[in-house]
């Protein structure tokens, strides 16, 4: 068996700096990748001065490395960069190194963008996960569903696309700013085995974002372009509730494999889940299938089951409109407690990691991730 991406951050992690720190906390690798045995990365120094000290730790850091198992060669790179210049407000900045890199603002009115609908270069699928309206737990099955594929050895990309109310950076378990080398392209965060993004990454805790649609739209623009998503066999967009300004900009902007839509059983979840539906229609994006989520909850001292929000509405509706019934999710405190605590229930064992273990699954088997 190879070794994982996860796998060799961790022993990235392990290799000490001369100055204190490591090569992941102080934030000097880059374009990181394995390819069956084969591990690629580069040592991004801030000086030259510092790449010559930093000679040992890239020998070190190889060494380490070719004794995972299945790692058959090492390939890094040393680069160094002069001092970039001071970041102005609201930018973003590397969590960590010698030097900041360049700023990158984030937030502006959109350029224009001829001929509709585009491929984001390197991403196969891109799907959006939706609801009419909050409450549902449709971020809650982003970041698990997200998970689930890529334990099924999915390459697997989540843009938390809720840009007043992101909510991935906490549910995945992830604090590290991101950072930009060139004050163009934003390096996303690995977590779980997922490639992400997510607004709330930029902020500080409790910070809004507050700002009108023109400037929505342009954020939504450059975290689906100006970041290096990489090679993803799918692209989650976890879309904020609603019919407005994110959602019209991701289906004019990014050619969409699909949506699919998140809602719990009871009438006024799904007379909002039927609007986001309509919209998508108008949109002219496929509509993938409905998830019932909050299924059914077990007494965890009785086992009694119950249906506290109703029960089989979701995939009643579904079939009334001929469309996939992708399966129910269960209401459980252990899935907002992984979700609270950074890693979703997805990542574990269980039932409830079984049900969307099933529901990646299905995904998969009909051609969607």
């Amino acid at each position: 068996m190879t070794a994982t991406r996860e796998q060799v951050t961790e022993v990235l992690a392990r290799i000490a700096l001369p100055d204190g720190g490591d090569l992941i906390s102080r934030d000097l690798i880059r374009a990181l990748s394995v390819d069956g045995g084969v591990v690629r990365f580069v040592i991004e120094a801030a000086t030259p001065d510092q790449a010559r000290a930093l000679a040992p730790v890239q020998a070190a850091a190889e060494a380490a490395l070719k004794t995972l198992p299945g790692i058959t060669s090492v390939q890094a790179v040393m680069t160094a960069h002069g001092p970039a210049p001071k970041a102005p407000p609201q930018v973003i900045r590397s969590s960590g190194g010698a030097e900041p890199p360049p700023s990158l603002k984030i937030g502006g009115h959109p350029t224009p963008q001829p001929g509709g609908p585009q491929k984001l270069s390197g991403i196969d699928r891109i799907i959006a996960i939706g609801s009419g309206k909050g409450g549902v737990g449709k971020s809650t099955v982003s970041s698990n569903l997200a998970v689930a594929l890529a334990r099924q050895g999915r390459r697997v990309g989540l843009l938390d696309a809720d840009i007043y109310g992101p909510s991935q950076a906490r549910m995945m378990g992830v604090t590290k700013r991101p950072s930009s080398i060139d004050g163009k392209i934003i390096e996303p965060l690995q977590a779980h085995g997922v490639t992400m993004m997510s607004m709330g990454l930029l902020l500080k805790e409790g910070e809004a974002v507050v700002w009108r649609g023109p400037m929505l739209m342009g954020a939504l623009q450059q975290l689906l372009t100006q970041v290096a998503w990489g090679q993803l066999d799918v692209l989650l967009v976890d879309l904020p509730p609603g019919t407005g300004d994110v959602q019209l900009s991701l289906a004019q902007r990014a050619h969409l494999t699909g949506a699919i839509l998140v809602s719990t059983p009871q009438d006024v979840a799904l007379l909002d889940a039927m609007k986001a539906l309509d919209m998508f229609v108008k949109l002219k994006t496929p509509v993938l299938g409905l998830i019932e989520n909050m299924s059914s909850y077990i007494c965890p001292n009785c086992g009694h089951e119950a249906h506290i929000f109703g029960h089989g509405g979701v995939a009643a509706e579904a079939e009334r409109l001929g469309l996939p019934f992708l399966g129910e999710l269960p209401l459980a405190l252990e899935v907002r407690q992984s979700g609270d605590s950074g890693t979703p229930i997805a990542a574990g064992e269980g039932p409830h990691a079984e049900a969307y273990a099933r529901l990646a699954h299905r995904l998969i088997a009909g051609g969607m991730a």
